[in-house]
């Protein structure tokens, strides 16, 4: 009898087992925040919380809310919390891996169709850096592939698997071999960023004072679009429906992406977001973009007929990519990061 109601009050004071109601979102690089939503989290003191066997820092923590951020080194898929009582509850949550550091992204990295990666050191305006463009390989052996270059900024493959880059110090676009060695596509495209090829080879560049230049394949140079001039870049990328869809970050905290039609008609096709940057496409049509979405820094998905999603948390990111194989490929302004989540880029034009 007395063991029996020892048992009862042992049971009363402990905490119940934490129970796990959402993670969000369910992919982090380090320095992301997680948002965690259930009962009985933190119990009489504070939860503990680890991704893989790596304790994650507790930023808020309570019963129902816990916020984490991602420690440098987590690269475990399983998420665990426990409140000092009983069994602890678990969820998936992927982690970036980092595969390269000491890059400066400015845009999305391009990845070829063996998989390499390829990825800026874009330095600030007007300084020469030891290297522009380096070449990441499927072992993510890291490596110089373009040193005499200023300012390298937007990345893009043509159909033909040919690497382009843009300078937004001299304003020209340069065609590299697969040696790296350059050579001047088109010039005089002011201060020149974000590039993409629609699927008829056209070359699109962003001159982030204001215009969007088209150039045909035979490298005639139209305006194709007006846009707000952006303090950092405009980014590009061509959707299923052939749209272009641009960012460009302003002074403003309530940036837009836009989408410009075939005959460069230009709207809004939304409009909420902080310091939008680099933008991709899934195979299913869904679009990715690296921006704050009510104060979370990360990358928002857009999926056709639903509310954006905050999808992957991380700071400072600057693009993003898919590999082959379903991998996302995460570029923040000093190291790449790998997350296999099994979805497919849209195909190349």
């Amino acid at each position: 009898m007395l063991q029996s109601l020892l048992n009862m009050a042992i049971r009363k004071d402990s905490p119940e087992r934490p129970h796990i109601d959402e993670v969000s979102p369910t992919a982090a690089i380090a320095g992301g925040e997680i948002h965690i939503r259930g009962r009985s989290l933190a119990g009489s003191g504070r939860p503990t919380v680890l991704l893989g066997n790596v304790p994650a820092p507790v930023v808020i923590g309570s019963d129902s809310f816990v916020i984490i951020r991602v420690p440098e080194g987590a690269v475990a898929s399983r998420l665990t919390i426990g409140n000092g009582g009983r069994a602890a509850a678990s969820s998936r949550c992927e982690i970036g891996v980092q595969i390269a550091d000491n890059i400066h992204a400015v845009a999305n990295p391009a990845i070829d169709s063996r998989g390499n990666i390829y990825t800026t050191f874009s330095g600030s305006r007007g300084q020469k850096t030891p290297v522009a463009v380096f070449k990441i390989d499927t072992n993510y052996n890291v490596r110089p592939f373009i040193t005499d270059l200023m300012n390298a900024t937007g990345l893009a493959f043509d159909q033909d698997g040919v690497l382009y880059i843009s300078s937004r110090h001299d304003g020209i676009v340069y065609r590299a071999d697969s040696e790296g060695n350059l050579s001047v596509y088109v010039e005089g495209m002011g201060i020149a960023t974000g590039i993409a090829f629609d699927p008829d080879g056209n070359l699109f560049v962003g001159d982030r004072s204001g215009t969007i230049f088209k150039i045909s394949r035979d490298r005639q140079i139209y305006v194709f679009a007006t846009l707000e001039p952006s303090i950092s870049a405009y980014h590009l990328a061509f959707g299923p429906d052939e749209y272009l869809y641009v960012t460009g970050p302003t002074t403003s905290s309530n940036d837009a992406v836009y989408r410009i039609s075939p005959a460069g008609e230009t709207e809004v096709f939304y409009q909420g977001l902080g310091r939008p940057q680099g933008l991709a496409f899934d195979v299913e049509g869904r679009l990715y973009v690296s921006a704050s979405l009510g104060g979370r820094k990360g990358i928002v998905r857009f999926e056709p007929g639903k509310p954006p999603e905050f999808f992957l948390s991380g700071p400072g990111i600057a693009g993003l990519a898919f590999a082959p194989g379903g991998a996302l490929i995460v570029a923040t302004s000093g190291a790449l990061y790998r997350l296999d989540l099994g979805i497919a880029g849209k195909p190349l034009p």
